[in-house]
């Protein structure tokens, strides 16, 4: 324990002389802000539930307790957007006689305490108030809101081992997707599951205070906690000692560009960068996923067909891409600025490449969209619109942040990557480049027809990509006024 708090507060000493500290506030503030308000919306949830649910033939814990596996479901994805691999700088404490499984086990520590795994008592405490206390008392509101944190603790680890594996290898995707079709395939194949019946007693266990699910999870959890420190382990060597192999199977010199001279240069450019470094890999896998998952819901289920919904997963998908990569725009470039430095105008000639490639790639989800077309809950003109407002209206705003950037991504450190988060304004813009299409779609359908409304968002897109060029050379003005400036803080943020 004294080596997790010591190491908690070389972190909290790092955040604070990192050169992003200041802007960081911003953005800190702004996490602070969203986390109240999802919180006050799982609090109302909670009560209404609570309520509503009393009417039914069950007391409504027995309901809830008895669909806690969706609870973990549902929990499992939510961590996909918004919870990281845990890292930690080791390097330094090599120098010391520290034992590196010691490290890790203060790395998974730090990750079990996490405040997210608090998040889903916003909405059990309330309900078990009003459900759980008038039967069982405090005692029992207390025991299952344990048991609950418990769960969400072992959901932890479920997903930091996910995520790990898939950061290295894609196909290890296959592992959640074949654990939760099989329970899927347990609780609605069978007339009567035994997995309701199941999970109805953990819960019904946790509020009496029986011993046995307890142990039940906490040994859960120890076996995820060693399955992860072995891998983790496995990783940091690789990470410090660099011995992942270099060889490389397959060279793809995209000839194919050489005839657009320069700009083909950095198009080339752009795409190594995306296809050769791990943590651009991961990044344009885990949005590729996102987006097949969200089109498949949205085709072949009827979760998703609320109008809200239905207008979140289109916005989601045609801005996700940009949002990954170009929210950071530069940063990876960080790592070799001045070398883009040294000859004229390269900044505008890569900045130009970078629009045209993501630009270009945009016809990625909307490939990935055609079930969704052919199945009828989404039309192509509204696909096509969207994708047009995206690489027109959305990318201009994301390519702003290559004037306010100043923080270098290690391109491939993973585990081993120091500890930070955007700056202020890049999480604003972020925030904006997806609140803003959401805002400006429910405005549309609120004035005006539907198709009215996708030739409107076509002729805004297309208005931003016809004086790209203009655009992009006032960003690269704006940028090389402040050269200096951001050359330095991607110096200072290097590894």
């Amino acid at each position: 324990m004294n080596l997790f708090l010591e190491l908690r507060r070389h972190g909290k000493l790092a955040d604070k002389r990192h050169p992003m500290y200041e802007k960081n506030r911003f953005g800190r503030f702004w996490m602070y802000l969203m986390a109240i308000f999802w919180a006050g919306y799982l609090i109302l949830f909670g009560t209404l539930f609570a309520f509503v649910m009393q009417d039914e033939a069950r007391e409504p814990y027995h309901i809830i307790n008895s669909g806690l596996v969706f609870f973990l479901a549902l929990d499992f994805v939510m961590r996909f957007p918004f919870q990281k691999t845990p890292t930690q700088e080791v390097k330094p404490y090599l120098l010391l006689p520290i034992r590196r499984a010691r490290l890790i086990d203060a790395l998974l520590l730090r990750s079990g305490l996490s405040g997210f795994n608090l998040v889903w008592l916003f909405f059990f405490v309330p309900f078990a108030t009003f459900t759980v206390v008038r039967f069982y008392g405090i005692v029992g509101l207390l025991t299952y809101c344990i048991g609950i944190w418990l769960l969400m603790v072992l959901n932890n680890y479920w997903f930091l081992l996910c995520r790990t594996l898939m950061n290295e290898r894609i196909w290890w995707v296959l592992l959640p997707l074949t654990v939760y079709g099989g329970v899927a395939a347990a609780l609605f194949i069978p007339d009567d599951s035994p997995l309701f019946d199941w999970s109805l007693e953990l819960g019904e266990g946790f509020i009496t205070g029986s011993p046995w699910p307890f142990i039940g999870v906490a040994a859960g959890i120890v076996l995820l906690w060693l399955a992860n420190r072995g891998l983790m382990l496995k990783l940091v060597y690789a990470e410090i000692n660099k011995t992942e192999s270099d060889n490389v199977k397959h060279v793809s010199e995209y000839r194919f560009l050489d005839r657009y001279g320069e700009i083909g240069e950095y198009m080339r450019l752009e795409l190594k960068l995306m296809l050769r470094n791990k943590v651009c890999k991961v990044a344009l896998r885990t949005g590729i996923l996102v987006v097949v998952m969200f089109s498949l819901l949205m085709s072949f289920t009827e979760a998703y067909d609320g109008a809200f919904m239905r207008g979140f997963i289109l916005v989601y998908n045609f801005t996700i891409f940009g949002i990954l990569f170009l929210g950071s725009i530069m940063s990876y470039e960080g790592n070799y600025i001045d070398g883009l430095m040294s000859r004229k105008e390269a900044i505008y000639s890569l900045l130009r490449a970078k629009y045209i490639v993501y630009g270009t790639g945009i016809l990625i989800p909307l490939v990935l969209m055609i079930p969704a077309m052919a199945t009828g809950k989404v039309t192509v003109l509204e696909c096509l619109a969207w994708a047009l407002f995206s690489v027109g209206c959305v990318y201009f705003c994301l390519f702003q942040m290559v004037v306010y950037n100043t923080r270098t991504i290690h391109l491939n450190a993973k585990m081993t990557s120091r500890n930070g988060m955007g700056t202020g304004l890049q999480n604003l813009i972020n925030l904006a480049a997806f609140g803003g299409p959401l805002a400006i779609k429910a405005v549309l359908d609120t004035l005006l027809p539907p198709t009215v409304a996708c030739w409107v968002l076509i002729a805004i897109g297309l208005a931003f990509i016809l004086t790209s060029r203009w655009w992009l050379k006032n960003i690269y003005r704006r940028f090389m006024a402040r050269r200096y400036k951001n050359m330095e803080g991607f110096r200072d943020s290097r590894q």
